[in-house]
């Protein structure tokens, strides 16, 4: 595969900003997000981006997309679910797909949901944020699947073809019918277990056993990504430079914490890129 000098991760304003930024210095890059930024989208008025006055999310995402179609800037929409840190580049998962860049600039915003208890300790031990990765794992066995939204939803349809039994979460209203599938509108309270999972409870106490939970989200987030990445208080480490603890990696925007301002994820964006360009640099020394 064509190796990239940079794959952003994430379509947010760190993450377009980190993209202008790589495209007027002739860097290749990936771009990968699901859209602009709903964030954006919902923000009722903005006064406080400079030059910009009064404007409403839905207007400020509408010139993001015009900047980035006269740039022509893409948005690789497939769903990135891991970043492996092989030393000199970084490999990337993203839904069925792999991809290599020199180094990464996470721009993943903020995680609003917390995470349920059991979730990360499970990690890996009966929990999956990719039905693509370990679905074979769950061959004709029991497993329980939290969904996001209906764009998902295929790989419920493809974990239903390879598991006994699915008792299924869906954070929308679902028409997914199958044998196999029971649809529960409770909510998950925790995942339980000793050396991995056995067990799901539910928010009224209920226990179903099963061998195996997926939560497939619209994002992942960034510690879960790549591993050994320092976190602070639920947010990445990063110094002036936008530099992360693991050497070719950089973030910016809501992952870094407050403020949450777009000025200033577009700056951290811009600081972010400038870093990789210095490490690329530095690369072909």
């Amino acid at each position: 595969m064509d190796r990239v000098d940079i794959a952003i991760i994430g379509s947010g304003p760190a993450g377009i900003s980190a993209a202008i930024n790589a495209k007027i210095r002739s860097k290749s890059f990936l771009l990968f997000g699901s859209g602009l930024s709903t964030k954006v989208e919902l923000s009722e008025k903005i006064d406080n981006y400079p030059a910009i006055f009064g404007v409403t999310g839905h207007e400020l995402n509408e010139q993001f997309n015009v900047h980035m179609k006269k740039m022509g800037i893409e948005i690789t929409e497939e769903r990135v679910t891991s970043i492996y840190n092989m030393g000199e580049f970084f490999y990337i998962l993203a839904d069925q797909k792999a991809f290599e860049a020199s180094c990464v600039i996470l721009a993943t915003g903020a995680e609003t949901v917390k995470p349920i208890e059991g979730e990360r300790e499970f990690l890996g031990l009966g929990v999956s944020y990719c039905a693509t990765c370990d679905g074979g794992l769950y061959k004709n066995r029991t497993i329980a699947v939290v969904c996001e939204n209906n764009e998902m939803e295929e790989e419920v349809h493809y974990l239903a073809e390879l598991a006994d039994k699915i008792y299924y979460f869906p954070k929308f209203k679902s028409e997914l019918d199958a044998e196999n599938i029971e649809l529960i509108d409770r909510k998950i309270k925790s995942v339980n277990g000793v050396e991995r999972v056995e067990k799901i409870v539910l928010k009224d106490e209920k226990e179903i056993e099963v061998d195996g939970v997926f939560f497939l989200k619209e994002a992942v987030s960034a510690d879960v990504l790549l591993k050994g990445l320092a976190i602070e208080n639920g947010y990445i480490v990063v110094d002036h430079d936008m530099k992360t603890n693991i050497k070719g990696c950089f973030a910016a925007g809501d992952c870094t914490g407050r403020p949450f301002q777009i000025a200033k994820a577009v700056g951290e964006g811009n600081t972010a890129a400038h870093s990789a360009f210095s490490y690329l640099a530095e690369l072909k020394k």
